[in-house]
């Protein structure tokens, strides 16, 4: 079975993500209230932390950014990001590498 983050939507997943900006580094924290946790070292000014985000995960997923968007969330520390043409079990498999 699948994370409680990860969704499978056709052609892609959609990942369910909390974000902790201005850490020390960015990194993948864990699972947190259902939510895969991430602590970004780039501050929320001017989508900086947003811009991090999506090239973090493309960078841990092996994806071009293009492939990697923003989909809810885009002022919240709760955002929703979708990834094309991964599998879940491919995603699961990388992010909890990192866990």
């Amino acid at each position: 079975m699948a994370a409680s983050w990860l969704k499978e939507v056709p052609g892609a997943v959609e990942l369910a993500v909390l974000v902790q900006p201005r850490a020390s580094r960015t990194r993948v924290v864990g699972e947190h209230d259902g939510m895969l946790k991430l602590q970004l070292a780039a501050p929320p000014v001017d989508g900086e932390a947003n811009a991090a985000l999506l090239e973090f995960l493309a960078k841990q997923l092996g994806v071009p950014k293009r492939q990697v968007t923003l989909v809810a969330g885009d002022a919240s520390r709760r955002k929703r990001v979708r990834v094309e043409g991964l599998g879940a079990a491919a995603v699961e498999a990388v992010m909890s590498l990192g866990t």
